[in-house]
């Protein structure tokens, strides 16, 4: 079970949160709030407030999952990255895979 990794504005979290669910791109979508720091174009962006969102879903859905959030994503180069879990309670997989399906 892939857990995709993704960062945002904490303003666009919840609807892109939320909207992944719909789409049943996620069976579930944890958004915890942080501050960023990061240089973007030559500057240094201190204490940025966004959202870490960890999105469930299947490899089958992934791909789609990805594009989606490019689309919808307000930032033109977005953090999206796949985490592949080694260890997931069997049933807490059955069910992502029945939510995504």
């Amino acid at each position: 079970m892939p857990t995709a990794y993704i960062t945002a504005p904490r303003k666009a979290a919840s609807d892109l949160a939320e909207f992944l669910v719909e789409e049943k791109l996620a069976a579930c979508v944890n958004v915890v709030d942080c501050d960023s720091y990061y240089r973007w174009e030559g500057d240094v962006h201190a204490g940025s407030e966004e959202s870490i969102l960890f999105a469930k879903t299947t490899k089958a859905r992934y791909p789609e999952l990805k594009a989606a959030v490019e689309d919808e994503h307000p930032f033109d180069v977005p953090c999206i990255e796949l985490f592949d879990e080694i260890d997931v309670l069997n049933s807490y997989g059955d069910w992502i895979d029945e939510e995504v399906q």
